[in-house]
């Protein structure tokens, strides 16, 4: 839980989204060739743009190509392309009944290929007639994403698990697309309730829809430690013991977060892992007394309170346990970044704060890591490359916001995660039966309608210091994948899209449109959400 502000009234924004308006038309299949629908089939096909997040460009045209028994997915011959392929299969295989072969050579319907190009990274294209659709990138990052985009062309029945009637039409044209942001990411809190390996990766799936490549693991708190330790057994096995609520909780072993992370990789999700300090630190200090300065260990906490534990600044076995675990969690976790926390640390004093994070960031950068913290990490010395997390308010003071400006100023990034726009676990409104409320309600439009790349322009952060966005779940009043999905959906969708698309697409009122089309979808995979009235569902959706 995050401190309590006030806030402010929103300031509708209308931007341009006219390649959106443009793409949004009712695609028909001209004559039959080879792969197009048959005559007597139904011959609309999803309008090759109404897809979440906004393509970069999307030039609709041509005949749509239809997905039949003798389609085959052809991709070149490294094992990269070959996997997003099997993924794709994957998903296709049940609902149309077909065998879908993958191929690495001859004609195929579905083509991914690996090229040189001006794609980034992550960036693709697919081009879509009556002969195949074609996913082109330079990195396999790029296809998969790419996959995502076919994914939403195709009806919603494509993602039910038993053969549907079809008929698969991919509307005709191009799209062009690559990302805003570097940094697209959502955070699972798994301590204050602890979810099990297979809801984190049901997670991940849904993630992955919308392009989303950061899964923020929050793996400490005062409520619970969720990670196997070695060289600090008592941590996850009596810190990992309990949770809100006074339930059993848990922990990941470590061959668990290795599988984790290995099913992230697979969807293209780098795991950040977060050992929150000094603060929101009872689970450690209930596992070890000489972590505590009086030497008394206090008891497991239960409840959703926040600041009143600390880690023991003087103490020089704080930092043998920091470097013990930082350790050992670094060399479990492939990816670039190792999260600090460092928010409402209440209990420790400002100089004891600045000495904690002068001594604990050098830890993380010696383990070849790159240090994110919470925002109140800038009111300290961010080290050299650090990342900053914002989650402050609308209304959050003048002096804080211009302490995280002269940090960015001075070189550091920042992800944005204001909480009173994508916090995902604030009520929708007063009568949302989860979640929390102290950053307000945050209803769909709120939560989507803003810019990352201006939102802190007045405090005098420069666009260029924006990595990109993050959207955190915490978890105080959540304990099932359920209760995930209802306040993840449908505001999810929305922070995937800031991260995403270019700024001169965003545009409400053609967002809820595309929005809205997603339902079927989501029913199809199972996923409950929010039917805000913001938002126009279709009537089955209602």
């Amino acid at each position: 839980m995050r401190r309590h502000h006030r806030t402010t009234p929103r300031t509708t924004r209308v931007l341009g989204a006219l390649l959106l308006v443009a793409a949004a038309g009712v695609f028909t299949a001209g004559a039959a060739p080879a792969g197009a629908a048959p005559a007597g089939a139904a011959r609309t096909a999803r309008p090759l743009g109404q897809v979440i997040p906004a393509p970069a460009s999307v030039t609709p045209g041509g005949s749509p190509y239809r997905i039949t028994p003798a389609t085959r997915i052809r991709v070149d011959g490294s094992r990269e392309a070959r996997g997003v392929g099997e993924y794709l299969a994957g998903i296709l295989r049940p609902s149309t009944g077909y065998r879908l072969p993958l191929t690495t050579h001859g004609p195929a319907g579905i083509e991914l290929r690996l090229s040189k190009g001006p794609f980034g990274s992550e960036g693709y294209r697919l081009d879509s007639g009556g002969k195949g659709v074609t996913i082109t990138a330079r990195e396999p990052a790029g296809l998969f994403h790419g996959v995502q985009t076919l994914r939403q062309l195709l009806p919603a029945a494509v993602e039910k698990r038993t053969r549907q009637p079809g008929p698969w039409l991919v509307a005709g044209g191009s799209i062009k697309d690559s990302p805003r942001y570097a940094y697209r990411g959502a955070m699972l809190d798994v301590s204050r309730h602890f979810f099990t390996v297979a809801q984190v990766e049901r997670y991940i799936d849904e993630l992955a829809l919308y392009k989303i490549n950061e899964l923020h693991l929050h793996l400490s708190d005062d409520q619970g430690w969720r990670i196997a330790i070695d060289s600090w057994p008592r941590l996850a096995a009596y810190g990992g013991s309990t949770e809100v609520g006074g339930g059993t909780g848990g922990y990941y072993t470590k061959a668990d977060y290795q599988e984790i992370v290995r099913y992230a990789a697979s969807r293209h999700l780098e795991v950040v892992p977060e050992i929150d300090m000094p603060g929101h630190t009872n689970a450690a200090l209930a596992s070890y007394a000489d972590l505590n300065c009086d030497g008394v260990a206090p008891p497991l906490y239960t409840g959703t309170n926040v600041g009143f534990s600390s880690l023991c600044v003087p103490k020089e076995v704080t930092y043998s346990f920091v470097e013990d675990v930082v350790r050992e969690l670094a060399a479990m976790t492939p990816g670039r970044y190792l999260h600090i926390g460092g928010d409402e640390a209440h209990s420790t004093s400002h100089d004891d704060y600045v000495k904690f994070m002068d001594r604990v960031q050098p830890l993380v950068t010696g383990h070849g890591k790159t240090v994110i913290g919470w925002h109140q990490l800038t009111g300290a010395t961010p080290i050299k490359g650090a990342l900053a997390q914002y989650w402050g308010l609308d209304s959050t003071s003048a002096a804080e916001k211009a302490q995280v400006a002269k940090a960015a100023q001075n070189g550091t990034g920042l992800i944005l995660s204001p909480a009173d726009r994508i916090y995902l676990d604030m009520k929708y409104t007063k009568d949302t039966p989860l979640g929390l409320a102290w950053a307000g309600y945050v209803e769909v439009r709120r939560s989507y309608d803003w810019d990352p790349g201006s939102y802190l322009a007045a405090a005098g952060v420069p666009a260029s210091a924006v990595r990109g966005v993050e959207a955190p779940l915490w978890s105080e009043t959540l304990s099932t994948s359920a209760h995930i999905d209802y306040m993840a959906f449908p505001r999810l969708p929305g922070a995937a899209e800031l991260g995403w698309s270019p700024a001169a697409t965003h545009d409400w009122d053609t967002y809820k449109v595309r929005l809205a089309a997603q339902a079927p979808r989501w029913d199809a995979l199972g996923i409950g959400y929010y039917r805000s009235p913001q938002v126009p569902w279709p009537a089955q959706a209602r």
